[in-house]
């Protein structure tokens, strides 16, 4: 079977309404392989070139491989696999500083209760090229959602963390998002009553995965490892934990807002 080309997340909103930071266009290969044709090779440069130019950032490409073979043998392939696009893009007229990432990222493990492995293998044998767009301002708040934790509030309030980021596809805690926990921390001591779901959310996973991949672990469980990490930190701060629950909810609940709106930790307010 010849590679074929995916493009992910490809609903392009207008542009009086909210647009995506990011959007993921995916390379299949076949096993060990990482050449192109020349027609799939275009439509790469096609997705990019029909972009609004004027928002694009960055252009970010991470090659994978299926889980069969050696560390270092499927790092260099996923490399090359990363490579082959970078090349290609930049053949065709892509300029080079605007591509700032070109990593090959290995393997891609199975999870454990996968039904047809043969397809999860086929899928895992890629290269992702993101396109990062220049931010825009928050869009208004929804009723019942606000930015910060208030006094009065009742079951069912959401609190969405702005200022809680992770790099992509990590779950680790950067030290500006801990100064950021610290802060909730304080406002968590004074509002002793609060019980409350810490959320995790991603973006920019194809529809048929709804959970995203954590780099560290080679498992698809960033959104819920997100969520532990924010709620392991604030037990660090002495919250007790019966106040906290955690889940991870992966692509499942989009604000509709942009990707850069669902890249994103929420508290769910259960009891005051």
């Amino acid at each position: 079977m010849k590679p074929f080309i995916c493009i992910l997340l490809l609903l392009l909103l207008p542009k009086t309404s909210f647009s995506q930071e990011e959007l993921v266009h995916s390379v299949y290969f076949e096993f060990d392989k990482f050449n192109l044709d020349e027609k799939q090779a275009n439509d790469v440069v096609s997705f990019i070139t029909a972009l609004d130019t004027t928002r694009v950032e960055s252009i970010q490409i991470f090659g994978y491989c299926d889980d069969r073979g050696k560390d270092e043998y499927n790092y260099k392939l996923s490399n090359n696999r990363a490579n082959t696009i970078k090349d290609k893009l930049v053949s065709k007229g892509i300029k080079n500083k605007i591509i700032v990432t070109i990593e090959g990222r290995g393997r891609i493990l199975l999870e454990e209760d996968i039904d047809n492995v043969s397809e999860a293998r086929s899928k895992n044998r890629r290269v992702d090229v993101l396109v990062n767009f220049k931010p825009l301002p928050p869009p208004p708040l929804d009723p019942g959602v606000y930015d910060a934790i208030k006094p009065e509030m009742v079951v069912g309030d959401r609190i969405i963390l702005r200022n809680i980021l992770f790099d992509r596809g990590s779950s680790k805690l950067k030290l500006s998002t801990r100064k950021e926990l610290d802060k909730i921390a304080r406002i968590l001591h004074k509002y002793k009553n609060l019980q409350f779901e810490i959320q995790g959310h991603v973006c920019c996973t194809p529809t048929f995965q709804k959970e995203a991949i954590d780099k560290d672990t080679k498992k698809r469980e960033l959104s819920k490892n997100r969520a532990y990490a924010v709620y392991k930190y604030l037990v660090s701060k002495k919250i007790p934990a019966r106040r906290m629950t955690y889940k991870g909810y992966g692509n499942t609940k989009s604000l509709g807002k942009g990707s850069e709106f669902d890249r994103r930790v929420e508290f769910l307010i259960t009891k005051v």
